[in-house]
């Protein structure tokens, strides 16, 4: 067992390093756009699909971290059909990675009707042992909070 977990190690340290930046980036990228699109449309299991068992979560309208999967699928339930978004702009994506970890910072402006919402977001992705890469911290904050 114990040479089984050393040459997974081995192999997943340099799953990073064998994909060139910009492939690695455009992945990241690719899976954060495809459940922004599906949660813009009241589909949370875009993010929960990429999400790792182990995710947390903070978000500026709770007091405290949401631990796992099984919390964060209870959270979002809600959110499911009531969530439409017009349309959104992901600025400035950066993805910076070492060996089995990427983290993406950008910030998301998003359109319902009149309203305009302006986010920073921080996801910390893992590559899996099936070679996955998957969400194990996210937060988000609010853009410039009125904090009157």
């Amino acid at each position: 067992m114990k040479i089984i977990c050393l040459l997974s190690v081995v192999f997943f340290s340099g799953v990073v390093y064998s994909m060139d930046k910009d492939s690695l980036s455009a992945k990241i990228i690719g899976l954060e756009r495809a459940a922004l699109e599906r949660w813009n449309n009241g589909d949370p299991s875009g993010f929960l699909e990429i999400s790792a068992k182990d995710v947390v979560y903070f978000d500026p309208f709770l007091e405290k971290r949401i631990d796992g999967l099984d919390s964060l699928t209870k959270y979002y339930a809600p959110a499911r059909g009531a969530i439409h978004v017009d349309r959104y702009e992901m600025i400035n994506p950066k993805v910076q990675a070492v060996e089995n970890m990427a983290v993406l910072t950008f910030n998301l402006i998003s359109y319902t009707g009149e309203n305009v919402h302006r986010w920073n977001c921080t996801e910390v992705y893992r590559i899996e042992a099936d070679g996955s890469w998957k969400i194990i911290q996210t937060h988000w904050s609010l853009t410039k909070p009125n904090l009157k």
